[in-house]
This record gives structure tokens, C-alpha cells and sequence, in this order.
């Protein structure tokens, strides 16, 4: 149980996002390069600068009962049902200690947000002021916590070995699912459910996010606005939902006969320490957790045949990581199809790196790189092999991709799967 160096896999899927509210949906839409952004028809979006996002393709509401919704915020009801999913996708039944196999024990939950129960605050905060002291809502803690999601996905599947929340802004997802699969190679856990989530589509982050120039404004062309590599990128769109995985050892995912999508091969991590919200021009904060990862694992070069990357469609980010992948993986990056799927779904900020893993995850099980969509003019800078406009078959043979992930504060993520 203690040993330090077990092979970890994926054996389950979930995910709801503005493409679908399950992960088949959702992957249908990214090999369809269709897009989930809108514009926003609230009315407290209509004098907003930015009247645009991705907003979830169904509604919790639909799926969770309504009793146990109103005791969510809404990042947590997401993450629930993508957990839900890729738990019972893995093969088990119901909750640890009774219909499935695995002991609670050894079971544990990593589920991370970058802003957690926002809505919840601020919506609560409006209530105190305008409705009084008496109609707060008694649920209004636990529903902020940015530990909520992990908490609530924790106690609904029994998990016992450890419920942890990383917070680090957009690499989040991505830094909980390095960090469920040091749990069980360490021998913490022998399945951990991992991922991300988000639900900030709300006034205040969007008109936040809009007065740091960060989001497109592209408001009469909501499905055109997030053009990662683009010469006209001007911003990313904000998106919510959540996407989460299954981390089995594979010694107990074998034993109990169940299907296993790739190997989760590790992560490389790293900051940039250059400033809180651009991130290092020169790409080398990103560079050296590509190459943290080479150094911590057996993953070559020359087996890495795709990328999922963070490519939020800001004018400096999406060439920094490029840059950054040169410099590690080969001058030309030919033999990398990539992908940046936030041209779709829109920058579900701490539950990107979520999505975009069960994206890198249906990948390499299929063997097709989803596109990038409204690249017309492509920058010249974007030195790379971007797929564009149709999916791309990825190589036979045992094959490998990375998820980038980068979050406000130079937080940079790297995960690394392969084929089996």
C-alpha cells in the first residue's frame, strides 16, 4: 500500500459543460467544432461591457433534486453531477462501502474551484441588504466554501482517505488532478475522484474581469469571440461547468475488471513569480514544468503526439505557451497536434483544467485531436501545428498528451496521459 511509484489510470469520465451536460455530449460538440458561447439575455446583463459567456448546456436543477440544490452553490451542484458520472462510468454502483468495491478508506476527493461559492456570496449579500438579516439563507457558509464542491462530492461517494480543494485560479482543476494522482502513487488512496469546477457567470466577475481588459468584448459575435491563435484575439469568454475524472492504481483497477481509458503518466508544476496576472512573456515558468515533467517521469518527447492547451485566447498568453512548448519539446512542434478547446467551451477558469483533461482523456482513448475554431487569420507567431477546423487522427502505436493549465499568480500545471 505504501509504495511510491504505482502506475495510476483513468477508468472514469464526467463532465457538464456549455457543449452538454455529459461527457459524450460534450466531446460530440468538440469533434462537431461547435461552439457553447451566447450572449447573455438576463437582465442584469443588459448594460454590462460584456454581455457574452458560455453558460452551462443544462441546468443542475434538471438533474439534481431541488431540495438538495438549494443547500449548493451552483459550483458544487456541477461538480456533483460530473462526479456522479464518471463514478458510475468507472463501474461502481453506488457509494464506497455499499454497492462498490472500494473500501472508503481508500478513497479520497480532489476537487478544485478557483473562486468558489461566488454566486452564493454575492447573491446572499444582496438578499442581507435588501430583504434584511432574517432571510439569509442559514446554508450560506457551506454553500461559499471554496471547499464545498470537494466536500459535498466527498460525502455523496464515502470518500475517507483525504477530500482536498486546491486554489490556485485556472490551473486549479489541473493542479487537483496532479495532485489525486501523487495520492495514490504514494499510496494515500487506491481511487481518488479528481477534477474542477465553476460557476462565476455573475455582474460583478464579469465587469472585474472586463475592466482588466482580460475578456472579448465581441458581443454581436458571442460564437466568434473566443478565437485562441487568432490575430484578432482580444480576450477570453468566460464559461462554467465542471469536468471530472477517476484515478484508480492499476493493480486495483485491474482486479476488479474494469475499463481503463489511458494512463495518467504525472504532472509537471512551476511559477512564473513575474506578476499576478500576466503571465512571463517568455514562456520559460511554462517550460520548466514541461520539463519537470520529463525529469519526473518516463514520458519522452518523441511520445507526445498532442496538446490540450490552456490557450485562453488572450493576445500574450496563447504565444507564451507555445514558446514554452518549442523550447521543451522540438523547435518546430510538428509531431504535437494541438488543441485548444476554450475556442468552444469558453475559460471555465478553475474548472478548466477538468474539462480539458476528460478532452486530452477521450483523445488519446480514440485517437483524434478535437479542432480549434474561428482562426481565420492565424498569427504568425502561432508557430505550431494547430488543428483547425476538422478533428485530427492521432498516430497508432503507444501515444501521449499533455492538458496545459497557467492560473493568475504564474501557478503553471502540466499533465501528462498515455495510451495503454
Amino acid at each position: 500500500m505504501n509504495s511510491t511509484n504505482r502506475t495510476v489510470v483513468v477508468t472514469g469520465i464526467g463532465a457538464t459543460t456549455p457543449l452538454g451536460g455529459d461527457a459524450a455530449s460534450t466531446w460530440e460538440g468538440l469533434l462537431a467544432g461547435r461552439s457553447g458561447i451566447s450572449l447573455l439575455e438576463q437582465e442584469w446583463a443588459a448594460d454590462l461591457p460584456v454581455r457574452i459567456a458560455g453558460q452551462i448546456a443544462v441546468e443542475p436543477t434538471e438533474i439534481i433534486p431541488r431540495p438538495q440544490a438549494r443547500k449548493l452553490d451552483r459550483s458544487a451542484q456541477f461538480a456533483l453531477i460530473a462526479a456522479r458520472e464518471a463514478w458510475q462510468d468507472a463501474g461502481f454502483a453506488g457509494p464506497a462501502g455499499e454497492e462498490s468495491s472500494v473500501d472508503p478508506d481508500r478513497l479520497g476527493a480532489v476537487i478544485a474551484s478557483g473562486i468558489g461559492g461566488v454566486t452564493t456570496l454575492l447573491d446572499q449579500y444582496d438578499v442581507l441588504k435588501e430583504k434584511g438579516v432574517r432571510r439569509v439563507s442559514p446554508h450560506t457558509v457551506p454553500m461559499l466554501m471554496p471547499n464545498s464542491p470537494s466536500a459535498n462530492v466527498g460525502i455523496d461517494l464515502n470518500a475517507r482517505a483525504g477530500v482536498h480543494t486546491p486554489v490556485s485560479a485556472c490551473a486549479s482543476g489541473a493542479e487537483a488532478i496532479g495532485y489525486a494522482i501523487e495520492m495514490i502513487r504514494t499510496g494515500r488512496a487506491d481511487v481518488v475522484i479528481a477534477g474542477g469546477t465553476e460557476a462565476a457567470i455573475h455582474p460583478l466577475p464579469i465587469v472585474a474581469f472586463g475592466n482588466m481588459m482580460a475578456m472579448s468584448k465581441n458581443n454581436d459575435d458571442p460564437q466568434g469571440a473566443s478565437r485562441p491563435y487568432d490575430v484578432d484575439r482580444n480576450g477570453f469568454v468566460l464559461g462554467e461547468g465542471s469536468g471530472v475524472i477517476i484515478l484508480e492504481s492499476e493493480e486495483h483497477a485491474k482486479a476488479r475488471g474494469a475499463r481503463i481509458y489511458v494512463e495518467a503518466v504525472g504532472q509537471g508544476i512551476s511559477a512564473d513569480s513575474h506578476h499576478i496576472t500576466q503571465p512571463d512573456p517568455s514562456g520559460s515558468g511554462i517550460a520548466q514544468a514541461v520539463q519537470n515533467l520529463l525529469d519526473q517521469t518516463d514520458l519522452k518527447p518523441a511520445e507526445i503526439v498532442h496538446a490540450n492547451a490552456h490557450a485562453t485566447s488572450t493576445p500574450q498568453g496563447d504565444i507564451g505557451e507555445l514558446k514554452a512548448l518549442r523550447k521543451v519539446l522540438g523547435d518546430d512542434l510538428n509531431h504535437v497536434a494541438v488543441s485548444a478547446t476554450k475556442s468552444m467551451t469558453g475559460h471555465l477558469l478553475g474548472g478548466a483544467g477538468g474539462v480539458e483533461t476528460v478532452a486530452t482523456v477521450l483523445a488519446l482513448k480514440n485517437r483524434v485531436a478535437p479542432p480549434t475554431i474561428n482562426i481565420e487569420n492565424l498569427d504568425p507567431e502561432a508557430d505550431a501545428d494547430i488543428v483547425r477546423g476538422e478533428p485530427r487522427a492521432l498516430p497508432e502505436g503507444t501515444i501521449a498528451a499533455l492538458n496545459d493549465s497557467f492560473g493568475f499568480g504564474g501557478h503553471n500545471v502540466v499533465l501528462a496521459f498515455r495510451t495503454v
